[in-house]
């Protein structure tokens, strides 16, 4: 098979792929639906926050880890 013709045809898929997807978009605006967050837009991931009552347990603990260390 002629590498270049599958690259054509691949080529033009993604174009139809995208104007149906741009007119769909188009329609869900159009009736007045919330379009949904972008990948990567939302809240990332990172440490939860820890409350007093678990920071104090992690530094007793970490306490005792490192002194069994030494």
């Amino acid at each position: 098979m002629d590498l270049y013709k599958v690259i054509q045809h691949l080529n033009a898929e993604k174009e139809k792929l995208e104007r149906v997807i741009a007119s769909l978009e188009e329609l869900q605006r159009f009736a007045g639906l919330p379009l949904p967050p972008a990948p990567g837009s939302g809240k990332g991931r990172g440490r939860k926050s820890m409350s007093p009552e678990e920071r104090q347990k992690v530094s007793e603990r970490m306490k005792k880890y490192w002194s069994s260390r030494r």
